[in-house]
This record gives structure tokens, sequence and C-alpha cells, in this order.
């Protein structure tokens, strides 16, 4: 959780999809950055540096230093447009933080101690209800991820939001609404292996082979 990083960042002169478009064929990326109480500012960014940040998962969810014209700020990334099959982003939104004011924030989960889970040993098999949730805290107690331990997991075990441990200063908003809202994160189950003997005695037809009657004169 130590590491930093800079996003290096021009003032953007030209706007508009024409400007866009030149942009991305200089191997540029249109940004807006916002927030904080503060106008906002189109930018352009180097399209090569920032394809090899968002390789990595911490940089989606840590405190960015946007350095706009050398003047550095304090962001976190909203959002990314991706070309629909190329490698390319087409523009990024990257929110103002502020010291003072709670942000929210979507942070991957990993889950950990799948090997020793007792419904793991007994066969089952771990899956993943939820990869990321959502988050709220300052920006000083922003987690790069949350921890979710399976290790004790039995079979048939369940895993929910309120079960995870959360670090100081940091709230699930979603849990306020109700403990209906706490969903199932993870769960152990038995592989479900349906045979042919099985759906014959469950009353399932076997299904027609090509080209047999239908019926016909």
């Amino acid at each position: 959780m130590n590491l930093s990083f800079e996003i290096q960042a021009e003032t953007r002169q030209d706007v508009g999809k024409g400007a866009s478009r030149r942009l991305r064929k200089a191997n540029k990326v249109p940004a807006i950055l916002y927030g904080a109480d503060k106008p906002a500012q189109s930018l352009v960014l180097d399209h090569e540096l920032l394809l090899r940040s968002l390789a990595q998962e911490a940089f989606y969810s840590h405190i960015l230093t946007v350095n706009v014209d050398g003047k550095p700020q304090k962001a976190v990334l909203k959002a990314v447009q991706r070309h629909p099959f190329k490698p390319r982003i087409l523009h990024v939104d990257l929110l103002r933080t502020s010291a003072k004011q709670k942000l929210r924030m979507h942070v991957p989960l990993h889950f950990i101690g799948e090997e020793g889970a007792p419904g793991i040993k007994e066969g089952g098999l771990l899956s993943h209800q939820v990869t990321e949730v959502e988050i709220e805290c300052l920006p000083a107690d922003l987690p790069e991820y949350l921890e979710v331990d399976v290790s004790a997991l039995p079979l048939n075990g369940l895993v929910h939001l309120s079960e995870i441990k959360l670090p100081k200063g940091v709230t699930i908003p979603v849990l306020a609404q109700g403990p209906e809202h706490d969903q199932v994160v993870a769960s152990i189950h038995l592989q479900r292996v349906v045979t042919e003997e099985a759906e014959e005695e469950e009353g399932v037809a076997p299904a027609a082979e090509p080209g047999a009657d239908e019926g016909g004169e």
C-alpha cells in the first residue's frame, strides 16, 4: 500500500470531437479533472504511460498525483472510456480529492485462505459472487483492496458483505440500507455433475437424434 502513482498532464486548449480525434491520432488521451469545489480542467495525457498505469490493479483505488503543467493535484480515477475492441483509451475522468471530504470508490476484493478452507478440503469449489465493493472513507484512509478471509468457510458456507473486516475509517455504504442489502460475496459448494442416468431419473427426456422421424408420412 506504499505505491504512488503520478500522472503527467497538460492543459488542453482545443475542445470538441475534432480536437479529440486529433489528440488520439497523436497518441494522446483527452481527460477531465473536476471536483473539490474547483473549476473543471480539460487535460491531455500520454496514452502509453496511461495504459501502463491502467495495467496495475492498484491504480484504480489509489490517490493519484496529477501534475498539471507541473503543478501537482491529488485525485482518483473515476471513469475510463475504452475503445470497444482496440487496446485504446478514449477518455479519462479524474476526481480531485479533499483531505476533509469523504469519497466513494470501488475497491477490489482479495480472497485469502482458500487452500485451508474446510469446504475446499471436502471437495467444494469457491465461488466469487462479488469481486469489488463500493466503500466510503477519507482520502487518507483509502485502501488498495479489501481482504476476504475464507479460511474457515465450510461446505455450503457463505461470506456476506458485513463479514468483511474493514480498515479504520472505512465503511460500506450499501449496508446502511438494511439487511436485505448484505449480499453474499463468496460461497463454497460441491460442483454439481449431472449424468445421463440422473437426467432420466429426474424425468428429463433425452434429446432427439439428428434426422429422427418427426412424424412425417
